[in-house]
């Protein structure tokens, strides 16, 4: 017996039972069913299904009466019988405080001309920022990723992320984290100095660090230098400036929820990781440790120095230490000395980061709101909020 294979589409008021019926009228008229899409938009349903229809059958003309009666429209085209054979899927993530047709039409436009066709298009958030997840098929995966690169560097309130789709993207196991202008608003060493009363020659070895004059472990060190003398009464008061990252919360509680392994690595000090680690009940937390005697800070530092290549050490550890690759890990940082985690992972994040951390990592997240980086691995505001987090 042929069997000839239709579209079926279906749109109009959603209500309960309307899709039960639907396959009752299907089961009746001896269809076979490939594939359904379902989307219910504001209570407005779309519903496609690939069909096949045996010969002698009042099929087509039961499902227009179905259509009148259940006061949805009801279309047929006939299709090619040959199931679609996709290649190359991609999820990209777009975010940003506002995104306007003009700036979703630029995405989509950077998409087709790397040959890519946008399969499938879900709103993840519309709070703290709007995010949209599309699947996208096919297409040259390079040339497409330099085209939202391109798109996204000319605007700085846009955001792209773009994974390959698959069972690595769902994979991922354990989150690394900067501290210092990422968990937590502030620098940990600009908090001390300002107890010590020499913020600004801090900040002008800060500086010097970040243009390159000074390595980062010598720059530590002479800024460290300056905090000897503190006790711990100042350490204390520092701790009480310290002061989170919108969204750190809801990042953390939900990482945990989906039962990730998460792991604070920071250039700063042990004094003010440690306690985050505690407050969050988190997995591990890497710093670097003031050196104390007789309750004061003697301006050394003890044990080896966290520094850029110690933070992708530690990334490989924690993988193994959890049972994971690296590719299961998602690491989120903003400074020079996070990119060897960064690239390291198998998703790293640049969070509000400086340009050359952009630059060398493919996904950056440039609003202040640190749970914006779940719409990246795929998890909805409306998830986050059923879940009472």
């Amino acid at each position: 017996m042929a069997f000839q294979v239709i579209l079926l589409r279906v749109s109009g008021p959603d209500r309960p039972g309307l899709f039960a019926a639907l396959l009752n009228v299907l089961t009746a008229g001896g269809a076979q069913i490939q594939d359904v899409e379902q989307v219910v938009i504001r209570r407005q349903l779309t519903l496609g299904i690939v069909m096949e229809v045996p010969p002698g059958q009042d099929l087509l003309k039961d499902l227009l009466l179905f259509g009148w009666e259940q006061k949805v429209t009801v279309e047929f085209d006939v299709v090619d019988p040959t199931p679609s054979v996709h290649s190359g899927a991609y999820a990209v993530t777009v975010l940003g405080r506002e995104l306007s047709p003009a700036m979703l039409a630029t995405t989509a436009t950077a998409i087709a001309e790397g040959g890519g066709n946008i399969n499938r298009i879900v709103r993840l958030s519309r709070y703290p920022i709007y995010s949209y997840e599309l699947l996208v098929e096919g297409g040259d995966a390079d040339a497409i990723r330099r085209n939202l690169l391109s798109v996204a560097g000319a605007n700085p309130e846009f955001d792209v992320a773009i994974q390959r789709e698959g069972l690595a993207r769902r994979a991922k196991r354990v989150a690394l984290l900067d501290v210092d202008s990422t968990l937590i608003q502030d620098e940990m060493i600009d908090l001390l100095a300002a107890e010590a009363g020499c913020v600004e020659v801090c900040q002008k070895l800060t500086e010097q660090a970040m243009r390159g004059e000074i390595g980062f472990e010598t720059a530590l060190r002479d800024r460290v230098r300056l905090l000897a003398g503190l006790d711990e009464a100042a350490l204390e008061r520092a701790w009480d400036q310290v002061s989170l990252t919108p969204g750190a919360r809801t990042f953390l509680t939900t990482l945990q929820r989906l039962g990730f392994a998460i792991a604070i690595v920071s250039g700063g000090f042990t004094r003010f990781c440690n306690r985050l680690k505690q407050d969050f009940d988190l997995d591990y937390a890497y710093a670097n440790t003031l050196e104390m005697v007789d309750g004061k800070l003697t301006g050394n530092l003890e044990g080896p120095i966290v520094d850029r290549a110690r933070k992708a050490e530690i990334l490989r550890e924690i993988a193994a230490a959890e049972g994971v690759s690296p590719e299961q890990v998602v690491a989120v940082g903003d400074g020079a000395n996070d990119i060897d985690m960064l690239t390291a992972a198998g998703l790293g994040i640049a969070f509000n980061a400086k340009p050359k951390v952009r630059q060398a990592v493919e996904t950056a997240v440039s609003v202040p709101y640190l749970d914006a980086v779940l719409f990246v691995l795929g998890v909805s505001r409306e998830e986050v909020e059923a879940e009472g987090i």
